[in-house]
This record gives C-alpha cells, structure tokens and sequence, in this order.
C-alpha cells in the first residue's frame, strides 16, 4: 500500500473550536430550536434542555473527540481500529453524510437568492405563493417531476463552488481560516438582527410568549424526548463530523474543555436565535391582530413564508431580510463544510488520494446528486422527507448503535476516559460512562420508538405512502446498506490497513 501523506493538523485550538461551533451552528439553531422551545413548554423547557446538554451533547462531544484524536481518522478508519465490525458504523455515517450534503446545499441555494429578493420584497403580498409557485414551481403531485428550476440551480451551483473551494484549500488555509471568519461575522450579524428586532412593536408579545413557563409540561414525556433530540441534531453528534474534527488535533489536546466551550456556545445562539426570532414574530402577531400561535411556525415555513412577510410589513424591511438570510447562508454553510468533510477524510483515509482529487471527486458526486434532486419543481418534496427519515433513523439511530457498540459491546468506556483524562483540564468521573452506557441509549431508543408509533399512526405531512417508501424510508435503509456494502469491499481490498497494523501505527506516534 502506498504510503498515507501525513495528516493534517488544526493550527491552533481556537480554528478547532470556531470550526466545531461552526459545525454546530446551523440552520436547525435559528428555525428548530425556538419553535421546539415555545410548544415544549416555553421558559420551563430549559430545565430538560439544560439536564440534555450535560447528561448527553457534552458527554457525546468528548466521546467523539476522543475516538477521532486517538485514532487519527475518519470515521471507518477511527472505529475499525476500535474492532474490525464497527467500520460498518463509519461507513454508514459517511453515507448520512452524503445524504445530509445534498439537501442542505439547497437550502442554502434558497437562502443566496432570498437575499436578493430582500432588497425589493420580490414575493409581494403572498409569500407562500411566491415560494411555491414562483420560485420553486412546486409540483401539485409530490415526487413527480415535470421541470428544471434554473433559479435554484445557479444559487446550488454557486454554494457547491464556494464549498469546495474552502475544502481544497485544506484544513488549516481552507477549513479553519472560513471559520475564524465566518463565526464571528455570525455573531455579530444575529446581535444586529437581535437588537433591531427588540425595538419592533410587539417585540415583548413574542418573548413573553417564547419565555413564559409552562411548569406543568416538565411531567409530559415528550417534552424530555424534544429536548434530547434537539441536543442531538444541533451539536453535530451521530454521523461522523467530530470525529472526523478532532482526528486533525494535536495529541495533547485538551477535550473536556474544547467541548463545554463548543457545547455553550452551540445553546448560547440557540437562545439567542430564539430572542430574534420571537421577538420579530410578536411584532408580526401584533400587526395583524393575532396571537403569537398563529403566526409561530419553524423550518422552511419561517425562513422563507413567516420572515418574507414580516419583512414586507417592518420599518428597514430591506436591511433586516439581507442580515437574516446572509445569516442563514453563513450559519448554513459553515455546517455544510463540516458535513462534507466527513467525506472527503474518509475517502482519502480509505485511498492515500491527495486532498485536491479528493475533494474534486467527493465534491463532484456530491454536486450532481444535489442539483439533479433539487434543482426540480419536487425539490421542496425531495427535501422534507429526506430530512425527516435520515434525521430520525439515520443521524439518531446511527449515534446509538455507536454508543451500544462501544459501550455495551466492546466496553471501551474506561479506557477512553483515560485517554481523555490524560490531556484534559477537566477529567472525568463514573456520570460520564453511567451518561454514555445508560442515560443517552436508553433516550435515544425511547425517542426511536416515540417516532415509530408517531410513523405507524399517519403518514408524514399527509405524503402517500408509496412517496414515502421510496422518498424516505429508502434513503435511510439505504444509507445503512451502503455502509455494509462498503465495509465489505473494504475487507477485500488487500491495501486495507488490519486493525492490528492501525493499532502499531498509534503505538509508534
């Protein structure tokens, strides 16, 4: 086999932990986690949350990290040196990945365009009609398609340059240095959006309704199980991206302390995204006349239904819309990075392959699937359901069989936390391994079966049932069977590195 060039490594702890809270920071923070707040109990809903965060997202974090830094690879070459079957798991991380990378591209494409459409409120009196008809000419009948959307096209095409762009610099020029720059012009951008949303009428309305505790909600089940899951999918935990961070660390890197500064920092936007979005949601409600539960909504519906026409209706609409949805491209953006970097490390871990053909191969697969899926008038369709199953029985049911594996299967907790405790400012006691052996499966599983029956008892969003078979639950089976499947061509290669060779490698470092 020919010989791996050497890895590459972060240039300071500060680009690991911009480009880890950039992976973090994402869409799910600024449409997700205000409106899971407001139906979950308002202001109470932060004690679950908060009891998530410590019992779940920060013990997941130092896991990941852990695994990543000690192995020095992706994630099928970490968890092959970890025992030869869980490369499966690596591989299938990878495919939710390549999954995720498509769909989340074309979000972003949406948002490019919706910045221009800011400056002249392009979508009118009717939003929804402008997003459905006008810019994405949304078919009447999902899956089907009938049409090429050269408006999303050009936008994705743009998003995957600019992408693979960043990636092909490498981890230190590309990765870390967009990250120095994006977070904190992040950052500052939503503190603009966070102030001129609380000087709009209404602004209190919104909060009041977001903040007020509801403290009977804390003895319903769901309410645990919401605040789990959004810990889960906003912290870039479950498919591969931190372990793939931290394997560019130094050996001697501190984690407990890089992932509580990661962790808060993720919950501090999340609840400052929160503030300007409620805020300028109660200015909306008072407008029309309404409640705040009328006119609350989350995901696509917010960004590109609710905020358009709040745009229109607010004094320095204009302003406000392009610092919204440059937001979105940045928070957006700096996640996509990080999901397709999985990809690209796998590959070149798995090939020797330089990180330019690398990223140009990945990048190019990756790009064709995503603008022949969603540059179409089904995209929008494509896109919700992809979400929704590789989310819930991808990403989720991927992070347990992880945790069962290591856990459970090869006992492995202990000898990790020593390898953490080595390096690390703040070590680890028994709550760490009880958090990781049985708290996080035992919620992760409850969650899964939670959103079976939820499955079993309606079909999602009222789609047909044969579009969901093969829209939805195929791309989740599917991920999963393309992790075996390359597993085995993996064993069969004779230039796959054995467990044991890996193992000396680390040893000799």
């Amino acid at each position: 086999m020919a010989e791996q060039p050497p890895r590459e490594q972060w240039g300071s702890r500060l680009g690991f932990l911009m480009a880890a809270i950039g992976s973090a920071i994402g869409l799910g923070n600024i449409w997700r986690f205000p409106a899971v707040t407001y139906e979950h109990g308002g202001g109470a809903f932060i004690v679950p949350y908060l009891l998530a965060l410590l019992t779940a997202g920060i013990p997941l974090l130092i896991l990941e990290y852990t695994i990543g830094r000690k192995y020095r690879s992706s994630p099928p070459g970490a968890l092959r040196q970890l025992a030869r079957p869980a490369e499966a798991i690596g591989w299938w991380q990878v495919a939710i990945c390549f999954v995720v990378a498509t769909y989340y591209a074309a979000i972003l494409a949406w948002a490019v365009r919706y910045t221009g459409f800011s400056f002249d409120q392009a979508w009118g009196d009717d939003p929804e009609g402008f997003l459905n008809n006008e810019f994405l000419k949304l078919n009447e009948t999902p899956g089907e398609i009938s049409t090429f959307v050269p408006g999303v096209a050009w936008p994705l095409i743009a998003v995957w340059v600019l992408t693979l762009v960043i990636l092909g610099l490498g981890i230190r020029r590309g990765i870390e240095r967009a990250n120095i720059v994006f977070i904190p012009l992040l950052v500052a951008f939503f503190l603009v959006l966070v102030v001129r949303a609380l000087t709009l009428d209404g602004a209190g309305l919104g909060l009041d309704a977001l903040f007020t505790p509801d403290w009977g909600a804390l003895t319903d089940g769901g309410v645990w199980v919401a605040a789990y899951g959004q810990i889960f999918f906003s912290l870039s935990v479950g498919f591969g991206i931190m372990i793939t961070y931290a394997s560019y660390l130094h050996r001697k890197s501190d984690l407990t302390g890089s992932a509580m500064v990661a962790a808060f920092a993720n919950s501090s936007f999340e609840i400052l995204a929160g503030v300007a979005v409620f805020a300028t949601l109660g200015f909306m409600a008072m407008d029309a006349g309404v409640g705040v539960s009328e006119v609350s909504s989350s995901g696509v519906g917010l960004a590109f239904v609710a905020f358009p026409a709040i745009i229109s209706e607010m004094p320095m609409g204009a302003f406000f819309g392009v610092l919204f949805f440059v937001s979105l491209v940045i928070a957006g953006l700096t996640s996509l990075i990080s999901i397709v970097q999985v990809i690209v490390a796998a590959v070149q871990d798995r090939t020797g392959m330089r990180r330019v053909p690398a990223v140009l191969s990945v990048g190019g697969a990756v790009s064709v699937v995503s603008v022949l899926l969603f540059a179409n008038d089904s995209g929008l369709y494509f896109l919700d359901v992809s979400d929704h199953f590789i989310n819930q029985y991808g990403i989720a049911l991927a992070g347990l069989v992880l945790l069962i594996t290591v856990s459970w299967g090869l006992r492995q907790l202990p000898a990790l936390q020593r390898n953490t405790d080595a390096t690390s400012s703040v070590g680890l006691g028994v709550w760490w391994r009880i958090c990781l052996g049985v708290i996080t499966p035992v919620v992760l599983t409850w969650m899964m079966v939670d959103s079976l029956i939820g499955e079993l008892d309606e079909n999602y969003e009222g789609y047909s049932t044969s579009f969901l078979l093969w829209g939805g639950w195929s791309v989740a089976v599917g991920a999963l069977v393309v992790g075996v499947l390359l597993t085995l061509l993996s064993r069969r290669d004779p230039r796959s590195r054995s467990p044991e060779r890996d193992s000396r490698t680390e040893r000799t470092h």
